[in-house]
């Protein structure tokens, strides 16, 4: 096992310039609030100097509101064990993204970028503090799996929970989206940003159950009891997008069924400003009818049914309103039909290839997805959409993410994993890869391998606290039993050498 630090370069010094929605004077929330995406609250900044594209007006089938949420159809495929070279492959996917998160950060800050040219040298110093939150938890992986020694993974989350609680700017303990990965600096004018700071604030608690050690025990501790979701909440049960200094709260409120279960989650569990338990009831839950299957949804893309459950284990639990594992299976199955519904213009959609949520494309970032049809969707496909639904769903979407190695190559593969987005159809590879996007993957991929996230962030007391709260309780589960059985497998058992890698050169 190597001991030795990584390499790390200290001359990151370009700055990109701002993306396109500050030359046309929209916030950040503005823009994804104009694109249908209000609740996007984690997506990574836009491609420099790229255009957006109106929304696409294809034909499809698309989900319709309805009243009720019915349990899994007997008609949907009845999901398979990981395999061994299923296994396999996913270790090789995990080490690889570790990497993204070791490398592209300044150790000293701990900050990790917001994305990365997989294709040239990179230079950014853009950081986010949601993709710092998924670095976290591959940190905890990558010592678990042996990527880093103990000792180099612990004083990695040292210094970076250092740099969070003596340092780096807060509001009322909560984070600004966008900071300079050297300094700490805010970038771009960003806001104080409720729900990435709560991506963080999961990454940092997974550190504080996984290393049990004085130190990160108590500055983890400390991070989280100085956020003031009072503040936060002062006059609303449903909490804002954040805030800046120039403006004060954002307009845009935390209203519908998206990723944000977390953050109220977080917000009730806290011991020293706890949010008011009537939040947790006053967000809606939209309801979809797609193709015959009734599901819990939102018009957004598939993460918003993947990023809470990152570390939240929902598994055999639901409050008054729904079984959320449950439902992330039944919306990642319709997603995967509307997919395949779209074959007809974009023949490349099939059951072995699927997946499109927000991501890059050939014409700039985009936030689109479906059913409903969001955003100008063109035959991209976006390997973190099957990939962050493994535990849900791991027989289809490891046959995605093995057709998408075996077909597609060294396209869609880099030093740091799958690149974010290709286009099949005309031939696009993207030239990065996506703090967040390859986050979720790494975390999903560590669930379905072993449930090492959930079992782990959930040992926090103020995890546990929160769903007490929000009125959870046990219930038998609704997900076909190999799911449940696969995560009962010990870790030891699942651990297998490698035997199918992903290819890194067309062969």
């Amino acid at each position: 096992m190597n001991t030795k630090p990584a390499k790390y370069s200290s001359k990151l010094t370009d700055v990109r310039r701002p993306p396109p929605y500050r030359r046309i004077g929209l916030s950040r929330r503005e823009l994804l609030k104009a694109l249908g995406g209000a609740a996007l609250g984690s997506a990574p900044i836009l491609s420099a100097g790229l255009p957006l594209i109106a929304q696409g007006t294809d034909k499809q089938p698309q989900a319709k509101e309805t009243q009720t949420v019915t349990p899994l159809s007997p008609s949907l495929p009845k999901p398979s064990y990981l395999s061994a070279t299923d296994d396999a492959f996913l270790e090789q996917m995990q080490k690889a993204i570790f990497g993204f998160f070791w490398e592209q950060t300044n150790p000293a800050t701990g900050i990790i970028k917001d994305r990365c040219n997989v294709r040239g040298i990179d230079n950014g110093i853009l950081g986010s503090i949601a993709a710092t939150g998924f670095g976290l938890t591959a940190i905890c992986i990558g010592d678990k799996r042996g990527y880093v020694s103990t000792y180099q993974a612990r004083e990695r989350v040292l210094s970076t929970l250092r740099f969070l609680w003596r340092k780096l700017a807060h509001e009322h303990g909560f984070f600004y989206h966008w900071a300079n990965i050297n300094s700490g600096e805010r970038m771009w004018n960003s806001e104080i940003s409720s729900v990435d700071t709560a991506l963080l604030l999961c990454g940092i608690l997974t550190c504080r159950a996984h290393f049990q050690h004085s130190e990160i025990s108590q500055i983890a501790h400390d991070i989280f009891n100085r956020v003031d979701w009072n503040w936060l909440s002062e006059d609303t049960k449903i909490l804002p997008h954040g805030w800046t200094p120039e403006t004060g709260f954002l307009q845009y409120r935390w209203d519908s069924y998206s990723e944000m279960m977390m953050m109220y989650l977080l917000g009730l569990g806290s011991s020293s400003h706890a949010l008011p338990t009537e939040s947790w009831n006053a967000w809606k839950r939209t309801e979809f009818d797609f193709d015959g299957i009734k599901y819990i949804g939102s018009y957004a893309p598939l993460f918003v049914h993947q990023y809470s459950q990152a570390w939240f284990d929902f598994r055999g639990k639901r409050d008054a309103y729904a079984d959320y594992f449950q439902n992330s299976i039944l919306a990642t199955e319709v997603h995967k039909r509307f997919c395949i519904s779209l074959s007809k213009k974009f023949p490349d959609y099939s059951d072995d290839l699927w997946g499109i949520t927000a991501s890059d494309s050939a014409s700039g970032y985009q936030i689109w997805g479906g059913p409903p049809s969001t955003g100008p969707i063109d035959g991209t496909v976006v390997p973190c959409a099957s990939g962050g639904s493994l535990p849900f769903m791991p027989g289809p979407v490891m046959r995605v993410l093995r057709t998408i190695s075996t077909r597609f190559g060294a396209g869609t593969w880099s030093r740091y994993g799958f690149v974010d987005a290709f286009n099949p159809a005309t031939n696009w590879y993207d030239s990065d890869v996506v703090g967040i996007d390859s986050g979720i993957m790494i975390v999903m991929a560590e669930n379905a391998r072993t449930a090492f996230v959930w079992d782990t962030f959930m040992k926090n007391p103020e995890a546990q606290r929160g769903m007490e709260r929000a009125g959870f309780k046990p219930v038998s589960p609704l997900a076909p039993q190999e799911l449940v059985e696969m995560h009962l497998k010990s870790q030891a058992e699942l651990r297998r050498p490698a035997e199918t890698p992903p290819r890194t050169s067309s062969e």
